[in-house]
């Protein structure tokens, strides 16, 4: 049997789709097509069942991917191995929000560049634009704030990051020095708000976690970028929602003030997503568990 049409096979298996197995494959959607079919024909037996959104395997395409993939993987292993060690070095295509690319994920990762790993990196504030790239080929591994759907792409837990509500001492001084947190949300409203995008997204998910309703305020100023939105809030251009990890200093510095501190905190977690069968890859392996052991000190 033609080991083509079984890696083929696998990846619409995985991807749950013609159109994106051929995305991973760069091959046309009618030669994913075609292939699938002459597999079909030299079994005798259907392997997908063709819905209006993908496809799904017969029971006959899921035995033979189970008993298929993990040879395809280890041969791919073994050949990746060898130019690992041939070439002495790989690149990992790396995605991810911009800001903590920039703060966690490249630090954790400059030990592997000793040791001939290269890097290329994609900042992508959008999770669902990152994942759509991971699944195309575009990226090895990605940081993402959602967990995918579907068996193309696996996802394991990173860390959580705490969410700050924020703002300049002097916007703390006109609010007092404490906000009741059943008034909270009508007396912040009062101030501007320093976001990445028109709708709020940080604000939003704060006022709904914390107050249980959807902020009434409009954005002041609008930056896609949480390390320009930190130096506007601290700046004092009003109020912001950041990650603490990003906020931390300025907080200690006294930059930044905390207008809030509920009892349970807004938390947001981050996802290390890879295609399914890549971390069979050594380079993206030893990136994918450096990055899981720099998540313990986070």
């Amino acid at each position: 049997m033609d080991l083509a049409l079984l890696r083929t096979f696998v990846t619409v298996h995985r991807a749950g789709s013609f159109t994106r197995a051929a995305a991973l494959l760069g091959l046309s959607q009618p030669a994913v097509t075609s292939q699938i079919r002459t597999l079909e024909r030299q079994l005798g037996r259907p392997l997908f069942l063709r819905q209006a959104r993908g496809v799904t395997p017969t029971t006959i395409g899921d035995e033979l991917a189970h008993r298929a993939a993990p040879h395809l993987d280890a041969l791919v292993e073994i050949v990746e191995t060898g130019l690992d060690e041939e070439s002495g070095a790989r690149t990992l295509q790396l995605a991810g929000p911009p800001e903590f690319v920039s703060a966690r994920a490249l630090p954790a990762l400059t030990p592997l560049v000793s040791q001939g790993l290269t890097i290329r990196t994609s900042l992508l504030g959008n999770t669902e634009e990152t994942l759509e790239g991971l699944a195309a080929g575009h990226h090895d591994l990605a940081v993402a704030t959602a967990r995918p759907r579907g068996g193309l792409l696996a996802a394991t837990p990173l860390c959580d990051e705490e969410h700050v509500l924020v703002a300049a001492p002097r916007w703390a001084a006109r609010l007092g020095p404490e906000v009741p947190l059943h008034e909270g949300a009508v007396v912040l409203e009062q101030l501007p708000v320093v976001e990445v995008h028109e709708s709020l997204p940080f604000v939003a998910r704060y006022w709904s976690a914390v107050f249980e309703s959807k902020p009434a305020a409009s954005a002041a100023v609008i930056v896609p970028d949480l390390r320009a939105v930190l130096r506007s809030a601290a700046a004092g251009a009003g109020l912001a929602v950041l990650p603490r990890y990003l906020c931390r200093d300025a907080l200690e510095t006294g930059e930044l003030v905390a207008l809030l501190d509920p009892p349970v905190p807004p938390l947001r977690t981050y996802f290390l997503v890879v295609r399914t069968g890549t971390l069979a890859l050594p380079h993206i392996a030893r990136a994918h568990e450096c990055l899981l052991r720099a998540a313990g000190d986070w």
